[in-house]
């Protein structure tokens, strides 16, 4: 089961509880002119390190990586950021309110002993993109330093937990942020050691999902293997047997935060997509080859949220709505490619994603994962208006509009040993870059 552990996490030396300006978004859902307005309000936030200015290619000069380097170690010699004396735990609370209805998520932030996914202990449930795995490799190897948190998710229906982090909060908040959406997020530190004790108790035997993060996990343990064959001169795997090997180095974990996934306050939205044709789109023949395995009439979110069956909305540029539902009878195990049939499970075959990617976006725009080249032409946002503009604005020939994926889907896909497809789950909201650094000291 995962290894958590406090740690001594580096934080602004600010006066002020509110670091609102010293907080970004995660890297990966930042626009540059958004990167940059939160830059130029603050030139400690968190985004100069996530997505400091400069080339992706490390052998060019003032490249991304290096200017992060540098920003981190000027930072922790100016006394920007400090570590903390004593090791900690770190809980956060995000207090929002979505479609009128009040929400307060909490999470631990912790240490987690890396495990190659193979070990069952640590489990992904989306793919990764070889793009987004360069940039964040170059970026880990280059500052040793983890600048934001992978989201996971155990599973606890005790109340003892519950509890405890009520316990816990009762106390001061050490800082607090607001970002763009309102969203209002409390950090409190954990140093006493009985409170550290019980937490550590009662997470002691959990498996870990992945919710958000997948890229960042899979660097942190491509890094790690990096300075095992460094430090120890084997392979990676074999590192462990050597004399000397030691297990608690900073390599060996990863920064997370870990929040209950039996909890009713935690929020999946779905990922929408948009997708242009690779050539001259025609609607009436993508309608004609879609109506083969869908039925396909006029419907809202509503209609959506009802069918019982693999469903979407799409919307084609000047028409409203269209509902397509998996025609009752159809056989995904005989409509989809051999190939995808012997990868994948039915709890994978029958999500909405699945379905439209196997059944829609690969043989009727020539779009899919497997070729990645063919994702440029495929547009994602938990914002479908933005999307459905796109369509609007003829930068997209349509937007297809998703249901979100349900936690037991997740669990029953992930223990499964698969994956879904790309940004298949949206956690709401995401967590803060800026509350608390990792540095990840070298092995000695």
């Amino acid at each position: 089961m995962a290894l958590i552990r406090p740690f001594k996490g580096y934080r602004y030396t600010s006066d002020a509880q509110d670091i609102s300006t010293f907080c970004s978004p995660p890297y990966d859902v930042l626009s540059d002119a958004q990167r940059d307005a939160l830059a130029e309000k603050n030139p400690y936030n968190a985004v100069e390190l996530e997505l400091a200015h400069g080339a992706l290619d490390l052998d060019t000069p003032g490249n991304r990586y290096v200017t992060a380097a540098t920003t981190w170690e000027s930072w922790k010699r100016n006394g920007v950021i400090l570590p903390e004396q004593e090791d900690a735990l770190y809980v956060v609370e995000q207090r929002f309110i979505e479609d009128g209805k009040q929400y307060a998520r909490t999470s631990i932030i912790a240490e987690v002993r890396l495990h190659s996914f193979d070990e069952r202990v640590i489990l992904p449930h989306e793919r990764t993109l070889p793009k987004a795995l360069g940039d964040r490799y170059r970026l880990i190897s280059t500052t040793n330093a983890n600048f934001s948190q992978v989201f996971g998710l155990y599973s606890d229906t005790t109340p003892e937990y519950t509890a405890l982090l009520e316990e816990i909060k009762k106390g001061d908040p050490a800082a607090c942020a607001t970002d763009a959406d309102g969203v209002l997020s409390l950090l409190w530190v954990v140093k006493d050691a009985d409170l550290i004790r019980r937490v550590l108790r009662i997470l002691a035997d959990k498996q870990v999902f992945i919710a958000d993060g997948h890229h960042r996990y899979t660097v942190s343990l491509a890094h790690r293997d990096a300075l095992r064959e460094s430090h120890y001169g084997v392979a990676a795997a074999e590192a462990p047997e050597q004399e000397g090997f030691d297990a608690d180095a900073d390599s060996e974990y990863i920064m997370m935060a870990l929040s209950n996934m039996d909890d009713p306050q935690l929020l999946v939205l779905p990922y929408h997509r948009a997708a242009k044709s690779l050539g001259d789109f025609d609607p009436d023949i993508f309608l004609e080859k879609l109506s083969e395995n869908f039925i396909v009439r006029d419907g809202t979110q509503e209609d959506l949220e009802a069918c019982v069956r693999p469903a979407f909305l799409f919307v084609l540029r000047d028409k409203g709505l269209t509902l397509a539902e998996l025609r009752e009878g159809i056989d995904l195990a005989a409509s989809m490619q051999p190939h995808v049939v012997e990868a994948h499970c039915d709890a994978w075959r029958n999500l909405d994603v699945s379905v439209l990617q196997e059944l829609a976006l690969d043989p009727l725009f020539d779009i899919h994962p497997d070729r990645p080249e063919t994702l440029s032409r495929l547009s994602f946002s938990k914002d479908a208006e933005a999307l459905i503009d796109r369509v609007a604005n003829e930068e997209s020939d349509i937007a297809f509009i998703m249901r979100a994926t349900r936690m037991d889907q997740l669990r029953e896909v992930s223990l499964a040993g698969e994956t879904m497809p790309q940004k298949s789950t949206y956690f709401y909201p995401k967590l803060p870059s800026g509350f608390v650094y990792r540095g990840i000291e070298s092995l000695t």
